[in-house]
């Protein structure tokens, strides 16, 4: 089970003997505290209401059983694999400061290492004094390449280098490192675009990802960002860390729910192996 097993587990279903109102505004105040946010536990109860009617649900293990198959529907969007079909590969990671970017471009690049796949690292935060310094640390672990430049040099030079550097090697995967500014200001928006016309030129039949690091411990803050992050950036999956300390896992569903974006891996941990794919019927049996 790994880190499942430390998330929060709502208790509800062995404190109520049959399914009245009490056991839903109970049920609905436990998924809330779980940060998976209002709306999307009105929906899932109601729903859960409906099938227990429509089934003939009386007890409240049938309703568990039941709200599990709706949870696990609702984490179930897009594809969860990271796409690198076409080599190089390219994965791009965007989120704010502080969330865990470098850390699991770190880790992810130790596991695909680790899977035989020729790896890249692509220092592409140069904004942020020492991001460079840290991703290298992370490129010794991990013994892959890295390409980086000087601090203040254009993110979309050292993306032109890397892919360079790609294409000459024959790098299975380049993970690209982004600094990470407020998801509300414009010029993240145009460096981003400006990267990827660089991307665009250079291996026009890439396989490309965009991974939106977020903290899980933020709850409802982490979905305001990916939902704002999702408008400007085209994200194709979540990168969520910190499950492992206070975070209670609910927001897992929010972003499933409201986004329609697949979480590809979790943070359970600061070891080298803590960066795990995300499993949704796992997460589902943890968090009931």
């Amino acid at each position: 089970m790994g880190f499942f097993d430390k998330i929060k587990k709502i208790g509800i279903f062995n404190g109520f003997s049959q399914l009245d109102d009490d056991f839903y505004d109970e049920l609905e105040e436990s998924l809330v505290m779980a940060d998976m946010g209002a709306e999307t536990t009105m929906e899932a109860v109601e729903e859960l209401k409906q099938r227990c009617k429509r089934d003939k649900i009386k007890d409240t293990e049938g309703a568990k059983a039941c709200m599990k198959e709706i949870l696990a529907e609702l984490l179930t969007v897009g594809d969860s694999s990271v796409d690198m079909s076409r080599p190089p590969a390219v994965v791009l990671f965007i989120g704010v400061n502080g969330v865990g970017k470098t850390t699991s471009i770190g880790k992810l690049a130790a596991r695909w290492k680790g899977e035989g796949k020729r790896v890249l690292l692509c220092a592409g935060d140069t904004f942020r004094a020492a991001a460079a310094d840290q991703l290298t640390i992370w490129s010794e672990r991990a013994g892959v390449d890295i390409i980086k430049q000087h601090e203040g040099a254009d993110p979309a030079a050292v993306v032109y280098d890397a892919m360079s550097a790609a294409k000459a090697r024959k790098t299975d995967v380049v993970l690209v490192d982004t600094a990470g500014r407020l998801h509300n200001k414009q010029n993240l928006m145009n460096e981003l675009n400006k990267i990827s016309r660089v991307i665009d030129r250079e291996c026009p039949d890439a396989s490309r990802e965009t991974l939106l690091v977020l903290d899980a411990t933020t709850g409802q803050n982490g979905l305001i960002q990916a939902k704002q992050f999702g408008e400007s950036a085209g994200i194709t999956g979540i990168v969520l860390t910190k499950l492992d300390g206070t975070a209670k896992g609910g927001i897992v569903i929010a972003i499933a729910k409201e986004l329609g974006v697949p979480v590809k891996y979790v943070g359970v941990g600061e070891q080298v192996g803590d960066l795990q794919p995300f499993d949704a019927k796992a997460f589902v049996e943890a968090l009931l």
